[in-house]
């Protein structure tokens, strides 16, 4: 009977220990914080990393909390349940760093918008913290961010004082929740305060609209200042939890985690209480056309000596964060594989040469993977290629190496695989000079799967395998016709259009003033009617442009500073010409567009 007490009691102190141990370290992780290691340091020893994406923030707004388990979020976006082998075959296959995307809110008691409780679901965290500490135990370094979860940060944006009061709230209840779960974790463990919510997402009103039936736009200086408060909040919030947290690495999201508009004067880096521990995050996708197209087959061409360079100089602008004392982190990139599993074409010279430029620029960067390059069924990257780019490029790799001589064998690395590359992949397109102006129609498919030439910078390479465009160059005053062919597309047309635009490239410097005036527009041979005017402008103050369609400008803000028309005012103009409604979007064999250019009259 004794025994029997004996044995009741210790299991009674084992259940009470449980909660403790829950919210602890593991064998893998043993509670260690480096407090003399810079945050630029610590982007060195993270390697290699790799996001465990479509898993942990998986959600669904019309559903929406689960009282399943939570296996049944994990797996709602078609990945399987994540196991100790898949983090450590991730470690093995050549990655140090595990970034866990998770959507916090989903799992809360009430979503954010319902301006109820935000207390977070306990079995949620408790299985992020299972798959956090099947990371550590394989020896990774692990980022955890707050990842789109519903939209509920449109609240920020809200005309509603309440609703953006409450966000905030909700927003630092949200990370002193896991801030308190995870204090004791060793600085392997890093927060990152968002995803790419921090700028146009603001204006993501369906939870807003919801609640307060009042739809609000924020200038941009608004969403730059709002960005800074909600960084600012994150850290203080974190920060304030102390322990391992008074001096933990800390994410910050850059500006829509763009790096151009993180490279802006007014994104600034939040204030700290720890020294030099605070990284900045941004994505790269460049060009989206070649990265994100759903097949290999549609994916624009890549590949050139310029198309190199170009990698290597939008990154190089992170470097002025790495100069102030910042570490870097590209906390998602690449050429992502097709629907159909299939890797572009020099996807593999894609990625060697973008881990080259983050060697030569001092940063880490987490591949965006969904199973499609580490196939967590098979445990491996199961493209041979793709195998090799990663192999051997891990931290150990590197491991007593001065990192000025990694610096310059990526440089020289970069610099070897530019002066093996084309100058060109379409030996048909017009070439542009300081000289010559070129017009073309800048054309994205409804679904993104086709495009052609998206920018304000003339790059006839970015071009989905059999379109046929006619460009023209543009010697002056007078009528042009700039046109598209889809027929010899893998579909044989496309299928709407998510965004389109004439430009003129060096139109600027060469006719400054002048108008684009379209005469007439086809689709098939068939005449079709705009939905308004249109009007001409410039982005670069270089390539001169009209919109035929872009959803993303706010007309109201279009101004005579900013805009031009050949004739009379700004009365009716838009930039969202094309009707996607009309019957002869949902298949555009050919699109042809007439314009007179002359100076404003």
């Amino acid at each position: 009977m004794k025994k029997m007490i004996c044995l009741f009691l210790t299991l009674l102190m084992l259940c009470a220990c449980l909660p403790a141990l829950a919210e602890g370290g593991t064998s893998g992780d043993d509670g260690t914080v480096r407090e003399a290691l810079t945050a630029v340091e610590a982007t060195r020893l993270m390697g290699n990393g790799i996001n465990l994406g479509n898993t942990m923030e998986a959600c669904d707004n019309t559903r929406g909390r689960y009282a399943d388990d939570p296996a049944v979020y994990e797996t709602a976006w078609g990945q399987p349940v994540t196991t100790q082998a898949m983090l450590t075959g991730m470690k093995e296959a050549g990655f140090d760093t595990i970034r866990i995307p998770v959507a916090w809110m989903t799992n809360a008691t009430a979503m954010p918008y319902e301006m109820k409780d935000y207390t977070l679901d306990p079995a949620y965290l408790a299985r992020v913290k299972e798959i956090v500490d099947y990371a550590r135990n394989a020896g990774m370094y692990v980022i955890l961010n707050d990842h789109w979860d519903g939209g509920w940060w449109g609240m920020f944006g809200s005309e509603s004082q309440e609703t953006a009061a409450f966000a905030m709230e909700a927003y630092q209840g949200m990370w002193r929740q896991i801030a308190e779960y995870f204090r004791d974790y060793s600085d392997y463990l890093i927060f990152e305060s968002a995803n790419e919510e921090l700028g146009a997402r603001f204006d993501e009103n369906s939870p807003c609209y919801a609640r307060d039936s009042v739809l609000s736009y924020l200038p941009d200086n608004e969403r730059y200042a709002l960005t800074n408060r909600v960084n600012q909040a994150f850290v203080d919030t974190v920060r304030a939890t102390g322990g391992n947290n008074a001096s933990r690495f800390l994410l910050i999201a850059g500006y829509g985690t763009n790096i151009d508009q993180t490279f802006d004067s007014r994104f600034q880096m939040p204030k700290d209480t720890a020294e030099k521990k605070l990284m900045v995050s941004v994505h790269y996708y460049d060009p989206w056309s070649y990265c994100g197209a759903s097949s290999a087959a549609g994916a624009t061409l890549w590949g050139k000596a310029a198309d190199f360079d170009a990698m290597y100089k939008t990154l190089s602008k992170m470097g002025k964060f790495v100069s102030q004392g910042y570490g870097v982190v590209i906390g998602e990139y690449g050429a992502l594989p097709g629907s159909d599993g299939v890797m572009k074409t020099n996807a593999a010279k894609y990625h060697k040469a973008f881990l080259d430029c983050c060697d030569a620029l001092d940063f880490t960067a987490c591949l965006w993977d969904c199973s499609g390059f580490f196939v967590r069924k098979e445990l491996k990257i199961t493209d041979p290629d793709m195998a090799a780019v990663y192999a051997g490029r891990n931290a150990a790799s590197e491991q007593g190496r001065d990192y000025a001589a990694i610096a310059a064998a990526g440089r020289q690395a970069l610099d070897e695989t530019i002066a093996a590359a084309p100058a060109t992949l379409r030996e048909d397109a017009l070439e542009v000079n300081e000289d010559t102006c070129v017009a073309w129609i800048m054309f994205s498919e409804g679904s993104w799967a086709l495009s052609y030439s998206v920018g304000d910078t003339y790059t006839p390479d970015a071009i989905t395998p059999g379109i046929v465009p006619t460009d023209v160059e543009i010697t002056g005053q007078g009528e042009y016709t700039v046109a598209l062919d889809f027929t010899g597309t893998e579909k044989g047309y496309a299928e709407n259009v998510a965004f389109s635009a004439i430009g003129i490239a060096n139109g600027e410097q060469k006719f400054p003033g002048y108008c684009i005036n379209i005469t007439s527009c086809t689709i098939n041979g068939e005449p079709v009617k705009f939905k308004g005017r249109n009007y001409t402008c410039s982005d670069d103050g270089k390539c001169t442009r009209t919109n035929l369609f872009n959803e993303w400008v706010n007309i109201k803000a279009v101004g005579k500073d900013t805009a031009r028309v050949l004739y009379g005012d700004l009365t009716g103009i838009s930039a969202t010409l094309l009707d996607r409604s009309n019957p002869l979007m949902n298949r555009i064999e050919t699109l042809s567009v007439t314009f007179t250019y002359a100076p404003r009259k």
